[in-house]
């Protein structure tokens, strides 16, 4: 008997600690890097995790950089090989804080909130400081966010031969339905 009720209290206790996160593995993240007249820099991973502490409005993601697909295959390939160095770096982070979240105040129309932390990515971490549009749907919570970051931030070097084609200045939005 001591057991079963060891067991129903741990079982309670996992389930309340497992409500207070909520989480997805669709989550979107698209960047683009292009000069007007020239060829579009854009590329977009449908795979990015994302997870969401609705009691303390701490929020991470992670990215795998393979994960990004381009219009054109050379486009990955030159970006995964001599941009974000895949292999030697092959994710992506961000640890931060929604700033004075609560989830019981949220809506079905979307309202700002500041988001706080650090970035890492190719082996660089810097802070970052964004808003988000954040609601409440039928399915979850739907965060959405747009910021700039510089490649040369994150020691990410454009070649001379293409600087005048591809932008330091990398505008990334970011999409996630948590469950």
């Amino acid at each position: 008997m001591n057991k079963l009720l060891v067991l129903a209290v741990l079982l309670m206790t996992s389930a309340s600690f497992a409500q207070d996160k909520m989480i997805t593995k669709t989550g979107k993240i698209t960047f683009e890097a292009s000069v007007p007249a020239f060829e579009e820099v854009k590329a977009k991973n449908d795979g990015v995790t994302c997870v969401l502490n609705v009691k303390t409005g701490d929020i991470a993601s992670l990215s795998l950089m393979k994960g990004y697909k381009f219009k054109l295959a050379l486009m990955e390939e030159h970006f995964n090989e001599n941009y974000v160095n895949s292999d030697t770096y092959p994710k992506s982070t961000f640890k931060g804080k929604i700033l004075n979240f609560d989830a019981s105040a949220l809506t079905a129309t979307a309202k700002e909130y500041t988001i706080k932390g650090k970035l890492e990515l190719h082996g660089k971490t810097n802070d970052l400081t964004t808003t988000a549009k954040i609601r409440k749907t039928e399915s979850g919570i739907e965060i959405i966010s747009t910021f700039n970051v510089n490649a040369s931030d994150y020691d990410i070097q454009i070649p001379s031969v293409v600087k005048s084609k591809v932008s330091n200045k990398v505008s990334v939005k970011t999409e996630f339905l948590l469950k």
